[in-house]
């Protein structure tokens, strides 16, 4: 029994022994099969490469055997029989083939824009191969050159030169942007496509002469495009950039601007940042393609999503203009500015501050004369001829309630005539859009209040002032029958009411005066109203309050008029520092927008 016991120790297997060895035996296996794969990938790789040498041999023995004045591309400069892109199948791939052929000013004889002058550059031309397969994996293009010299002797040419200089908005060369030269007013046609060199140059030797008909456009991957223009089309009469014309022994040279383009992102939203959905708006540019008239190389009509938001890619870099075209809202400012600067390469996010349309509406604009920047806190006043004047300041939203009819138990303030409540003193239906004590036997309740609903202002805010008219109250009344405490808060359930000096024992007792400062920062308030009276004979009585405060969703430097109604007006402007301007102006749309720039 135990010798038994001995070889069964002896030749056996554990469980553990077999894991491992299955376990080391599998990392070996996987291992060699890696390296077995990398070994036929890079065979692959190999093969396909000697594949793409014999044709580029394959085509540059076709273009030995061609004349020297057949060696040129279709529809290309120089013309000839050889194709600018042609597909090939090979061992069971597709293989891309494309033809680059140019005309070489040689320096030993001089060049066509030297001295002296080579009346004849076309001295001899390269012929460059391009082979490339998209759909084999890790495989880069290959290219081959070559030149081909004729063998008789130079004669004076009867071609023009094209030079195409390309750079980026701040005046650099790009390199490898890509030309297209069509002609169609020439035999054979042209369609050439090329690319520039390092110096963003493409030089185009001995160009058949042609007046206005080389339309070029110039673009790449990731870039705006800029091109030419026929003249006298009926859309762009008189281009900026007309189709180029080549001449006789001429040098053609045309520079385009091209540069990465951008995103911007445009978010609709009203004053207390709540989203206006599908909201129109046109975007125009300042860059011209044509002038008499002026037509705009960018002008679309664009509209955000059910959201109020629109991702737009591919801008290129200009400053664009947005102005509304809404039925049911209108532009009452931008942030930043309505005239938007977009730089190359860049992600940009703008604010397009709506509300309701209200009759005519006037947007004002104020900038500080030396930066551009947007005054905070000027004062702009609009009056007419007649009894009509209003003033708003920049950089300030108001929250304001003229009417308390619809009685109380509104949470938050929808319905602009509904409060939260009131301790049964305040008489809010005997004169509708104002607010007074009850009477009872023709005597007023001596004190009472009321609570509005919560004004959610959308985003963290710092509070102004506080307003409320009429100012005049009755004298009986007392000095302070009508006063006001605030209560705000970031979650919308904690409500402290207190006065100016930050405590609940403080009331704020005449019209326009400054908020505490501790209720900065917070998105939601409410106001409590109390009225009061020395004599029950006599009431105070309100027909408005309001409260400033600024926020990430008031329009910097802009303060807009509505429902006004077509006519002369002046405007004013007025800030502590700065001087004073006005100007006077005819109010005959409905939506117009007046720009001031004022200087300390």
């Amino acid at each position: 029994m135990t010798n038994r016991v001995a070889i069964k120790k002896g030749f056996g297997f554990t469980l553990v022994e077999i894991l491992v060895a299955t376990a080391i035996f599998t990392v070996v296996s996987v291992g060699v099969y890696a390296g077995f794969v990398n070994i036929l990938k890079i065979l692959n790789i190999i093969r396909t490469k000697e594949i793409m040498t014999n044709i580029a041999n394959e085509q540059f023995e076709i273009v030995r055997n061609l004349s020297y004045q057949n060696v040129g591309t279709v529809s290309g400069i120089p013309a000839g029989i050889l194709p600018q892109q042609v597909d090939l199948v090979k061992d069971n791939k597709t293989f891309n083939v494309d033809f680059i052929v140019r005309n070489v000013d040689d320096p030993f004889d001089g060049t066509f824009d030297g001295t002296p002058k080579d009346s004849s550059p076309a001295d001899m031309k390269i012929v460059e191969v391009v082979v490339s397969c998209s759909s084999c994996s890790d495989i880069s293009p290959i290219s081959f050159t070559t030149k081909v010299s004729p063998k008789n002797l130079e004669t004076a040419s009867v071609n023009g030169a094209l030079v195409v200089k390309v750079f980026d908005a701040s005046g650099l060369p790009v390199a490898g942007a890509n030309v297209n030269i069509v002609n169609t007013d020439i035999i054979p046609n042209i369609n050439l496509d090329d690319v520039t060199d390092v110096n963003g140059i493409l030089t185009i030797v001995d160009a058949p002469p042609s007046v206005d008909g080389y339309k070029i456009t110039v673009s790449k991957n990731g870039y705006s495009t800029e091109r030419t223009y026929p003249i006298n089309e009926v859309t762009n009469p008189n281009p900026t950039k007309p189709d180029v014309t080549v001449v006789v022994q001429q040098i053609s040279q045309i520079s385009f601007t091209i540069d990465q383009t951008s995103v911007i992102n445009f978010f609709t939203i009203n004053n207390q940042c709540v989203a206006t959905p599908s909201f129109n708006f046109n975007m125009i540019g300042n860059k011209l393609i044509g002038v008499t008239p002026d037509v705009f190389k960018y002008s679309q009509s664009l509209t955000t999503n059910a959201g109020g938001q629109l991702n737009l890619s591919g801008v290129e870099w200009d400053t664009y203009n947005i102005s509304g075209t809404d039925s049911l809202y209108d532009i009452i400012g931008t942030n930043p500015l309505l005239s938007l600067g977009v730089n190359p390469n860049v992600e940009q996010n703008i604010q397009i501050i709506t509300s309701a349309k209200n009759g005519n509406r006037l947007l004002v604009v104020v900038r500080d004369q030396a930066t551009g920047l947007p005054i905070t806190d000027a004062t702009v006043t609009l009056t007419d001829s007649g009894s009509y004047s209003s003033s708003a300041v920049t950089n300030q939203g108001f929250l304001n309630q003229t009417d308390w009819q619809g009685g109380g138990g509104q949470d938050i303030f929808i319905d602009t005539t509904q409060y939260l409540d009131n301790d049964g003193n305040i008489d809010y239906n005997s004169s509708p859009g104002n607010l007074s004590l009850n009477q009872v036997s023709g005597n007023y309740a001596i004190s009472g209040y009321i609570t509005s609903s919560t004004f959610d202002t959308g985003s963290a805010s710092n509070f102004r002032q506080i307003v409320w008219g009429p100012i005049s109250q009755p004298v009986q009344a007392g000095l302070e029958s009508v006063r006001v405490q605030i209560a705000t808060n970031n979650d919308s359930t904690t409500w402290n009411f207190i006065g100016p000096d930050g405590t609940a024992s403080t009331y704020y007792n005449s019209s326009n005066q400054n908020i505490d400062v501790s209720h900065n920062g917070d998105r939601y308030i409410r106001y409590r109203l109390y009225l009061s009276t020395l004599d029950q004979l006599f009431t105070p009585s309100i027909s408005d309050i309001s409260i400033a405060y600024t926020s990430s969703c008031i329009p910097p430097g802009q303060v807009s008029f509505s429902a006004l109604v077509s006519g002369a007006y002046s405007i004013s402007i007025s800030k502590s520092g700065y001087q004073d301007i006005s100007r006077n102006i005819d109010i005959s749309s409905v939506w117009s927008k007046e720009e001031f720039t004022i200087s300390p």
